[in-house]
């Protein structure tokens, strides 16, 4: 696997996560999985050794040597090789500060280079080559149109992960040279992507398969609403595209054993949630009240349904509703919570931040998770908070879709609700699901069937590791490459 993020070497989101946990869950079932990655000059203090070797790289006249060093997926044998090449990976953030760093395109391009010529310096020829994201598309761009020096991989097979289509990897033309490729490549079937260079949309013509992170995303992006501007190139590769649902490590995101906890439980035995959600007040200064308390762990952006809270939020704490968030993002939202704080201090608490341990206490302490996204690929936190007993409240897009069953009266009658989902994409359709989950909570028995309902579901990454194993045996029937 190749991709800029790892859990725990990197992290910035769902990414990290993914590619911290998928390796490991196919391990188990039996498969050997190394996993590519850029050595930050932010990373944390994990062991890892120099293996010796030096990958010398050329990328459009300028040479590199970056050095590899090698580390465990912690409690796996999973390989982790980290590509450190301090003039272009030693920053204080993975992918810029005042907006993107101007070279992300000689950054990325060398860590897809430099995990291809790792397989070669070691030894080691992959069945597939799974790269996830815009930062690691240049692999199969490479692998399929960068010419005669691949007799190394020419059994290797390749997949690529669309975690959100939103990010796209656009550079000018003069970003052709460090793909080692010609102009005949830079053509509306090619790069070419109005006017410039999409390396996105050259992965999705060029790789063998497809995948997204939940069904109905893998739907959704060939629609324009959700496609940004290449659902026509998706719709000539339908019979290679496949949406996989991600899972959550239930080996850090467990109730019953989070260390992090002040108080463990499961659905079994609930009451400790009760003691997490008084903790979590008290840590936050809110109001002890019979109202549910919402969560938000995420970040402040349009996408997130951050527009939805700005208009919804002050209606909701009018009405006794106690809120915690957690996350960073526009500075007009950061303005917007601040300004929420100051008057609604007992009602209102936001920690502009990243804190894991943190997010712990709010997916357990909370009785509601908020997620009205625009768009959500996939989403995890709807996942962690089902795990948690925290139920739902989302927009009805991606993997939200795929996840929660909206607590109607025939749902509820079936026994297979687990939250709540919002009719339209609008503040008047959050409170009113705030309001109904509200009602369904007054009725003690019903909350906690529905709590009980969302704690047994199977999110695991196992589930997910076997579909995967399919799409790779998929991408493996189109050998040899032509």
């Amino acid at each position: 696997m190749v991709a800029s993020e790892c859990a725990p070497f990197a992290k910035t989101g769902g990414l990290g996560d993914v590619v911290g946990a998928l390796p490991q869950a196919l391990e188990r079932i039996g498969h050997e999985v190394r996993v590519v990655l850029p050595f930050y000059g932010n990373a944390p203090r994990l062991d890892t050794t120099a293996t010796g070797k030096v990958l010398r790289l050329d990328l459009g006249g300028r040479a590199f040597e970056p050095s590899l060093l090698e580390a465990r997926l912690p409690g796996s044998k999973v390989v982790v090789q980290l590509v450190a090449e301090s003039s272009l990976f030693g920053r204080t953030t993975l992918y810029g500060e005042a907006g993107d760093y101007p070279d992300n395109d000689v950054r990325f391009i060398l860590l897809c280079r430099a995990a291809l010529e790792a397989c070669r310096a070691t030894g080691f020829c992959p069945d597939v080559i799974h790269a996830h994201d815009w930062q690691a598309a240049a692999v199969p761009i490479l692998l399929r149109w960068g010419g005669g020096d691949d007799a190394f991989f020419s059994r290797t097979a390749t997949v690529f992960s669309i975690h959100n289509l939103a990010f796209q990897g656009l550079f000018p033309p003069s970003t052709l040279p460090l793909l080692g490729l010609g102009p005949e490549r830079f053509t509306v079937d090619g790069l070419e992507y109005y006017g410039g260079l999409s390396l996105l949309k050259g992965a999705l013509l060029s790789s063998d398969m497809i995948s997204t992170v939940s069904p109905s995303y893998a739907r959704e992006i060939l629609e324009p609403e959700f496609g940004f501007g290449l659902e026509g190139v998706l719709a000539t590769r339908t019979d290679s595209l496949v949406g996989i649902l991600n899972g959550i490590d239930e080996a850090i995101w467990d109730p019953r054993t989070d260390p992090v906890l002040p108080t463990n439980y499961g659905p079994e035995a609930l009451e400790g949630k009760g003691e997490c959600r008084a903790e979590l007040e008290s840590e936050a200064g809110l109001a002890p009240s019979s109202d549910p308390l919402l969560g938000f762990v995420g970040r402040l952006t349009d996408q997130k349904g951050l527009d939805l809270l700005e208009n919804g939020l002050p209606r909701l704490l009018e009405l006794g509703f106690r809120t915690v968030i957690l996350g960073t993002g526009e500075p007009r939202y950061h303005d917007l919570l601040w300004g929420l704080a100051g008057r609604y201090s007992r009602r209102l608490r936001s920690y502009l931040t990243f804190d894991e341990e943190l997010s712990h206490r709010i997916f357990a302490g909370s009785d509601l998770c908020l997620m009205p996204s625009r768009f959500e690929p996939c989403g995890l936190n709807q996942m962690i908070a089902l795990h948690y007993g925290t139920l739902p409240v989302v927009t009805s897009v991606g993997g939200l879709r795929d996840t929660v069953v909206d607590a109607t009266p025939a749902n509820l009658r079936s026994g297979i609700a687990n939250g709540f989902v919002l009719g339209r994409h609008d503040p008047d359709a959050l409170v009113d699901a705030c309001l109904r989950a509200r009602y369904v909570r007054e009725r003690r028995r019903q909350w906690r069937e529905l709590v009980r309902t969302g704690m047994e579901e199977d999110f695991s990454w196992a589930r997910s590791a076997r579909d995967y194993v399919a799409l790779y045996e998929r991408a493996l029937t189109r050998m040899p490459r032509g």
